[in-house]
């Protein structure tokens, strides 16, 4: 994890997922796909700006482990999923998107930014 993103995989999801209270940014991807190279990409930088929150950025490749890629029902790639401190998902992305975009996705399930998040600090 010296890039800041966590590997996840089939044998060590449940326990990882036992073990933390932060929210979770997973990215599906695959070795063969352009989009996903891109996405992998952004993930040190968007594990550098969630560094002081309480955020892990994790990535799964499908073609390795099939149990999690069924579990999240990955249909194509990329596929990005934000999991809540509470363990449900609260986003579902597909495709590549813009690093703003995910970094929104991020905020917005930590309750940050947004006319309500400011009105019930």
């Amino acid at each position: 994890m010296s890039d800041g993103v966590k590997e996840l995989n089939d044998k060590n999801y449940v326990s990882f997922m036992d073990n933390t209270d932060a929210v979770v940014f997973i990215d599906f991807y695959s070795d063969t796909c352009p989009p996903c190279q891109t996405l992998l990409a952004y993930l040190p930088s968007l594990a550098e700006h969630f560094k002081d929150e309480d955020v892990i950025i994790t990535k799964v490749n499908v073609a390795n482990n099939p149990k999690l890629s069924k579990k999240f029902m990955v249909q194509s790639v990329p596929l990005s999923v934000v999991i809540g401190k509470d363990k449900m998902v609260k986003r579902v992305e597909i495709g590549l998107l813009s690093m703003d975009a995910y970094i929104k996705m991020i905020e917005k399930t930590l309750g940050k930014g947004g006319f309500f998040a400011k009105l019930f600090r």
